[in-house]
């Protein structure tokens, strides 16, 4: 009879060490959101100041309702606000997921395939953006939220 004995050469973590992991994934993704939602906040806050701009006569030139503009509040201010305090973060996220994909279809897609002057994606920082966002809607908002790490507003 052959008998095979596995030997596990991996560590496992002691208990106290999964707690310590747990809160450097729930600050990374703090982290992650804060950086997140205050930087499109940014772009948010600056429609509120000087108006929409260009958006509503872009929208009308895809054939859509110059109306549907007013949307860029809810992905540039509410959807951000929301991502920082940590309140219905995936739906957040969400938004802003849509919001820069709008923007990249509506204003960037000439710019898809080329790069800046400093040899980066000209889209990068939408890229960036969008893909944050992307990250944030998949890992939730963490133990350091509003809504808690599996509160009912995640």
């Amino acid at each position: 009879m052959n008998t095979t004995t596995v030997v596990r050469t991996e560590r496992v973590p002691r208990t106290g060490e999964y707690e310590q992991l747990a809160h450097m994934a729930s600050a990374g993704k703090l982290l992650l959101r804060v950086v997140i939602g205050a930087l499109i906040l940014f772009h948010g806050v600056s429609k509120i100041k000087n108006g929409l701009g260009p958006i509503p006569g872009l929208l009308t030139q895809h054939g859509l309702p110059a109306e549907l503009a007013y949307l860029c509040y809810a992905g540039e201010v509410v959807a951000p606000l929301m991502l920082i305090v940590g309140v219905w973060t995936r739906l957040a996220a969400l938004i802003v997921v849509v919001n820069m994909a709008t923007a990249v279809a509506l204003v960037h897609m000439p710019q898809i395939l080329t790069v800046n002057e400093q040899g980066g994606w000209a889209l990068e920082l939408q890229a960036m953006y969008l893909f944050g966002a992307l990250a944030v809607m998949l890992l939730g908002a963490g133990r350091y939220s509003a809504g808690g790490a599996l509160g009912r507003w995640n």
